[in-house]
Order: structure tokens, then C-alpha cells, then sequence
């Protein structure tokens, strides 16, 4: 599967500063030191409705961490998936008609371009679950011949109690778990299963629904969270950087794949940090495609708003803040972008250098974007007020809103 284009990223003067960023996993700041290659795994969509603001709100906060990582010199491994066999995508599929395969085609090249007009940067590697079930069956058979999964009326589950770490993700009881499992894709109430909580590796073929080869494991497809544990450790191995998504991922996804990846390489962690972005809002519920109180990016650019504006909307807000999106919301992100604009469309301004570190150290401060924005509207501000004599500024200041915060003036 192929990505979307990359937009060039502007050299900047002088060098980033190291990351700190909240670890879902410790609850806390970590400082992170990837080394030459900084290695990130994002999880991405299910491709059975258009990208809403929740998922570009998302992909905007890890696309600051590999502008962040950029910045400091090194080289970025972006990782992503796309889960193109699963049952909201099967569902959708009946519903409205359609061949599973032709909507997780349409669905994805739709959300490639709203990436492409959001300025994301590209995955180095973006690998649909189709084509990484090669690459799942063993790591499945690898888990049953170890006695950390089981076979139940065909399906293979994982033991989470193989995994002593098992937890130490989410950091959440097992009540919590359990809660979250029945609501978030899990089958805590199938009685037969050793735990409430294990979950599916590998479903047996179901009547009607595409299956797969699996070998010893039979006719199938994969669970949703070897998926991604076959993906990451196949292009990043183990303790990579950053595994990431949305805070609904944290469990049973991020928790259960952890788990997975250690018991198969006997390692610990699977990531260095789980760095996970808040939830955005519409008339107070979360965004989503099962409530359909659905803001899509792709509709925004057909009424003709500013894919810049759109993203500025989405910088005005802490990544991991929970956020209702609303009109005020992407008005105040129009009116920015002009005055922004404005600004570095003048011959001269205020020297532009202080305002490149600021944006440098709000980032690197747990990419803090609202304080980034600000220095901005600060620099702004004084040439309206002050002037300035620095006549290469509004250069500089535009191609560090452009290199840093990804926003095109």
C-alpha cells in the first residue's frame, strides 16, 4: 500500500531540541533520545467512513513529533497501518451495498488526500492488515506453540496472563479493562475464554466474510491487535520511540499489543513512550463514525475552507486536551491564518530569530502547540505595533510556522 506525497520541510537556522512528552505508560514527562533514527508507529484508520476532525486531530499531534525529531537533524521512521478487513468496515460494506474491498479503496484514497491537504507528513511505511497477514500467522502460531494462546471453537485467543506486564500500559484495573473491553471491540462475556479479557488472535472463518489461509490456524483473518504488532516489529522492532494514537487506543489496543510484542521477543517494553491525543467533540459527545456526530475534513475543503485554517483549528488546542470542535472554533483559525499571513507578506518585521526558539521550546515541551500559536500572534503583534528592521524576518517567521507547526502561508 502507498502513502501520500511528502511535502518539503524547510531548513531551518540553528537546531530543535530534544522531545519531553507525557508517557501514558509512567503518567509522566520523558525526555526521549532516539539516536540518528527516531522510530515512530502510529495506528491508522479503519476505511469505512471519511477522516472527522477526531483523526486529524490525531495525525497533527505525531505529525509534530516527526517535525520536532526533523528539526533536531535526525532521520524519522513513520510507521502507519491501515485496518482494511474489520467488522465496522464488513458492516458498512452490507449496509450500504458495496464490495468491502472497493469502500476500503475509496475510503483510503479519500484519506490520503486529506492528508496531502493537511500537510502530514507521510509514513516511511504504510502497510494495510490485508497485506501483513503473511507476516501475522506465524507470530500467531509462535504464540499458541509457546502456551500463550488457546483455541476456542476455532478462534485463537491471547492469554494476557502470559505477559507479567500486562497493565502496565493503561495503568487501569480490571474492572476498568473489562468495562472498556465490551465497549471498545473485545468479547469480555464469551464464556469459554480462560480470562474475560484475552483477546482474539486469529477469528475462524464466519460464513459470508472474507478469510484468509492461515495455515495450521486454518481458513481466518486477525485480530486487531496483532495486526499492528506485526507491522511494528516487522519495520521497527522492539523499544521503538513512540507508539501512538488517539486516547481510546490506550486500551485494549495499545495494552494488548504490548503484551503481544513481549511475549513473542521476551523484551520490555515495546515502546519507550505511549503517547496518546485527546478527543474532539461535537455538540458534547465525542466524534465518532458509531454516534455519527461527524465533522470530515473532506467536506470542509469541498465548503472551501483553507486546509491551513483547518490545521491552525486543530494547533489551537493541546494535543491531549479534550476539545469540542464548533464554528467559533474554525473562525478564530481563519482570521489567524490571515493576520498570520498579512505579517509575513510585509518587506520586514521584528527579528525573527527569538520567535523560531520560542516555537522550538513550546514544542519540545510536550508539543505544546497553543503556546507556539501564541508566540506567533506575539511576533504579529509587535509588527503591527513596533515595525522592525529585520528585512529577511517574515522569511524566517514563515518558514518556521511551515518547518514546525506545518501551517503553508
Amino acid at each position: 500500500m502507498y502513502a501520500w506525497p511528502a511535502s518539503e520541510v524547510p531548513a531551518l537556522p540553528g537546531q530543535g531540541r530534544d522531545l519531553r512528552i507525557h508517557d501514558t505508560a509512567t503518567e509522566g514527562l520523558v525526555t526521549l533520545d532516539p539516536g540518528p533514527v527516531a522510530r515512530i508507529y502510529v495506528c491508522g484508520i479503519t476505511p469505512y467512513d471519511a477522516t472527522h476532525m477526531g483523526h486529524a486531530a490525531t495525525y497533527n499531534a505525531f505529525d509534530l513529533v516527526q517535525r520536532v525529531w526533523l528539526d533536531t537533524k535526525r532521520q524519522v521512521h513513520y510507521v502507519q497501518n491501515v485496518t482494511d478487513v474489520d467488522d465496522p468496515l464488513l458492516e458498512r460494506a452490507q449496509r450500504d451495498d458495496i464490495d468491502w474491498v472497493a469502500l476500503a479503496e475509496k475510503e483510503t484514497a479519500l484519506f490520503r488526500e486529506d492528508m496531502t491537504a493537511l500537510g502530514m507528513l507521510p509514513p516511511r511505511h504504510y502497510i494495510g492488515a490485508v497485506e501483513a497477514i503473511p507476516g501475522i500467522v506465524p507470530l500467531v502460531e509462535r504464540l499458541r506453540d509457546a502456551g500463550a494462546a488457546y483455541e476456542l471453537d476455532g478462534d485463537i485467543y491471547f492469554s494476557v496472563e502470559s505477559d507479567p506486564n500486562f497493565g502496565k500500559v493503561s495503568n487501569l484495573d480490571a474492572g476498568a479493562m473489562r468495562l472498556l473491553s465490551a465497549e471498545r471491540g473485545g468479547d469480555p462475556e464469551r464464556p469459554g475464554k480462560k480470562n474475560p479479557l484475552d483477546p482474539m488472535l486469529w477469528m475462524a472463518a464466519r460464513p459470508g466474510e472474507p478469510s484468509w489461509d492461515g495455515g495450521s490456524l486454518g481458513q481466518g483473518r486477525p485480530g486487531w491487535h496483532i495486526e499492528c504488532v506485526a507491522i511494528a516489529l516487522d519495520h521497527l522492532g522492539m523499544t521503538f520511540d513512540v507508539q501512538g494514537g488517539g486516547s481510546d487506543l490506550a486500551f485494549p489496543h495499545h495494552e494488548m499489543g504490548a503484551s503481544h510484542a513481549q511475549v513473542l521477543t521476551g523484551e520490555f517494553p515495546m515502546a519507550k513512550a505511549y503517547v496518546h491525543a485527546g478527543m474532539v467533540g461535537l455538540h458534547g459527545e465525542k466524534m465518532s463514525k458509531s454516534k455519527g456526530n461527524l465533522v470530515f475534513v473532506s467536506q470542509l475543503r469541498r465548503d472551501g475552507v483553507d486546509p491551513a485554517a483547518i490545521r491552525l483549528a486543530l494547533l489551537a488546542h493541546h494535543y491531549r486536551a479534550d476539545w469540542e470542535w464548533t464554528d467559533q472554533v474554525l473562525q478564530d483559525a481563519v482570521d489567524r491564518l490571515g493576520r498570520w499571513r498579512a505579517a509575513v507578506s510585509r518587506p520586514d518585521g521584528p527579528d525573527a530569530e527569538v520567535l523560531v526558539e520560542e516555537i522550538r521550546e513550546a514544542l519540545a515541551n510536550d508539543l505544546d502547540a497553543p503556546a507556539a500559536l501564541a508566540a506567533v500572534d506575539r511576533w504579529v503583534t509587535r509588527q503591527d505595533t513596533e515595525g522592525g528592521t529585520d528585512i529577511g524576518a517574515p522569511g524566517v517567521v514563515s518558514r518556521a510556522v511551515d518547518a514546525l507547526l506545518g501551517v503553508a502561508l
